[in-house]
């Protein structure tokens, strides 16, 4: 951590009444005993309006926040935090982002008032060695991150920090950060990227609202292609997508849906298995796909 960042994070503990002790700014990792390794995770996100429905996709992850090991903090990649640079949000209580438009005032009212944890923030800063990572104390928690975490954890009662991804990064730039980050998963962190591998919204076909399951023919055939790749960890293939066709293209018109499932096969043991779910195409241009590791420790 640089000068400037230590003063800041120092007047900010004092500007909301925390009495921080010197013992009290060890890091989180030297504080807390090592855990069994925990399960990351990769979410198709889809539609901010997951947040207020019941569906396949919002009652999987219920059903994922009472089976996963409760975590210590999570983090989260959600591609919609661009930066140039790389943040991790350093706030006691991070707003509630409602980064849309044109959705009912119902979504605009939700809250998820989690706490956020100023020495998880510090950890990160320690730990990533790939790029210098600074504190922010303005952005919160968006859409990619509550509209899930509300059904995971309904009650946000688990501190939250969110990880910005850098625009002016390449893909495989990304997929190396995040191996900086493995070491949370040993101090009880759930890793948690939010995006879809397939999102297109400027080819979504409106018609097909209401179809249970509609890909169109090339959206289904760069999700079969990425999922291979994604089981053979084939990381120079995805982080090269464009290369993959007109396929790959159209399916990743601009990559921040794309790169938190990169996130999240970077912080992986090498060995380490994983399970694909919710993997529905949607709307002909978007898949739900998501990714769970499964941690034999």
């Amino acid at each position: 951590m640089n000068r400037s960042d230590f003063i800041k994070l120092l007047s900010f503990a004092s500007f909301s009444g925390m009495s921080m002790q010197l013992q009290e700014l060890k890091g989180f990792g030297d504080a807390q005993a090592p855990s069994p390794l925990m399960p990351a995770l990769f979410l198709g996100h889809g539609s901010p309006m997951n947040a207020l429905e019941l569906n396949e996709f919002s009652l999987s992850w219920q059903k994922l926040g009472k089976d996963l090991p409760r975590p210590s903090a999570i983090v989260c990649l959600s591609a919609h935090w661009e930066t140039k640079g790389t943040k991790v949000t350093a706030l006691e209580k991070p707003a509630t982002i409602h980064d849309f438009g044109g959705f009912p005032q119902a979504l605009f009212d939700v809250q998820y008032p989690a706490p956020g944890n100023l020495m998880v923030a510090k950890e990160i800063v320690s730990l990533v060695q790939h790029t210098q990572v600074s504190f922010d104390y303005e952005w919160g928690l968006d859409h990619g991150t509550w509209s899930v975490l509300k059904h995971l954890y309904p009650l946000a009662d688990i501190p939250v920090l969110q990880i910005s991804l850098d625009y002016t990064q390449s893909p495989l730039w990304h997929f190396q950060l995040a191996q900086d980050l493995k070491a949370l998963r040993r101090k009880g962190v759930l890793i948690l990227g939010s995006g879809n591998i397939v999102h297109n919204l400027g080819m979504i076909a409106w018609d097909k609202m209401n179809a249970p399951e509609y890909g169109y023919d090339w959206a289904l055939e760069i999700s079969a292609t990425f999922k291979k790749l994604i089981q053979s960890r084939d990381i120079d293939s995805l982080a090269n997508y464009q290369n993959l066709g007109k396929a790959a293209s159209l399916a990743v018109p601009t990559p921040e849906h794309f790169l938190p499932m990169l996130y999240i096969l970077g912080v992986l043991e090498k060995d380490e298995s994983f399970r694909f779910f919710n993997d529905k195409a949607l709307m002909g241009s978007l898949t739900m796909t998501s990714i769970l590791s499964l941690p034999e420790n």
